[in-house]
């Protein structure tokens, strides 16, 4: 493969890693909704661990684990962010701001 053949498997990649990171997204909405209702902390570091544990035990490489950790800990940073927005707003002004910013950004 030459170099513009590995940018556009890069390209292909980058686009299923939005779309997961998407998922994941709409995953920690849900999860923010229930912390609201349930008025549970938005930081749970045990949790943290967990998910910082899960992937370095399914990483194969190259990619350094430590590596993997500091995307994952700005990848939480951005769902905890979603999160302080859910429990912040009331669940009228959410749905509408999640309806607009879904329209915006398509």
């Amino acid at each position: 493969m030459d170099i513009e053949d590995w940018r556009n498997k890069i390209d292909d990649v980058d686009r299923k890693l939005v779309e997961l990171l998407s998922e994941r997204a709409k995953a920690a909405i849900a999860i923010g909704r229930l912390k609201r209702e349930t008025s549970l902390p938005i930081y749970e570091p045990d949790r943290e661990r967990v998910v910082f544990e899960n992937v370095q035990g399914t990483n194969q490489g190259p990619l350094p684990g430590r590596d993997l950790v500091r995307i994952y800990e700005r990848i939480i940073d951005v769902m905890r962010n979603i999160q302080k927005e859910q429990i912040t707003s009331s669940p009228e002004t959410t749905e509408a701001e999640t309806e607009l910013d879904s329209e915006v950004n398509d």
